[in-house]
C-alpha cells in the first residue's frame, strides 16, 4: 500500500475548497467577458465570450473550479450576446422605428449583464460557485 501511494501525485483539494490560483482563475474567466466588451467594442459582440471561452478551454481538465466557472460565464455571455443580437434584428427589421423600444431594453441588460458579471467575480474569487440567472446553457 505503500508502493501505491508513493507513485500517485497529492490528491487534488476538494472540490468545495478551491486553491486561492483557481479562485482566481474563475474570477478572471468572469472578468474576461467585460474586458473583452471593451477590446472590441459595441460592434464586435464576439468579445465578450472571447475571454471566457479561452480560459474554459485552457483549465477546464486541470482546474474543475476554473472549467465550471468559465463555462457559466461563457453561457451568459453567448446569452447576453443572443439577446442584443435579436434587439438588432428587430431594429433593422423595424426600419429604425423599433429603436423606441429595443434601446432601452438594451441599456437594461447591458447594466444588468454588468452588475451580474461583477457579482460573480467576487463570488468566484470567494470560492463560490456562481449561477447566472436566466441563462441559456448550450456548453454542458
Amino acid at each position: 500500500m505503500s508502493e501505491q501511494n508513493e507513485n500517485t501525485a497529492p490528491p487534488p483539494a476538494p472540490s468545495g475548497t478551491p486553491s486561492q490560483e483557481e479562485r482566481q482563475w474563475a474570477m478572471f474567466a468572469h472578468l474576461s467577458a467585460l474586458a473583452g466588451g471593451l477590446l472590441t467594442g459595441p460592434i464586435g459582440g464576439w468579445g465578450f465570450f472571447l475571454g471566457p471561452l479561452v480560459i474554459w478551454l485552457m483549465k477546464k481538465d486541470t482546474m474543475p473550479f476554473v472549467g465550471d466557472q468559465a463555462k457559466e460565464a461563457l453561457n451568459f455571455n453567448i446569452t447576453v450576446s443572443a439577446i442584443f443580437l435579436a434587439l438588432l434584428v428587430f431594429t433593422i427589421i423595424t426600419i429604425g422605428i423599433g429603436a423606441i423600444l429595443t434601446i432601452p431594453i438594451m441599456l437594461v441588460v447591458g447594466i444588468g449583464a454588468l452588475v451580474l458579471i461583477i457579482m460573480a467575480g467576487i463570488k468566484a474569487n470567494d470560492g463560490i460557485s456562481y449561477r447566472y440567472p436566466l441563462t441559456i446553457r448550450l456548453i454542458k
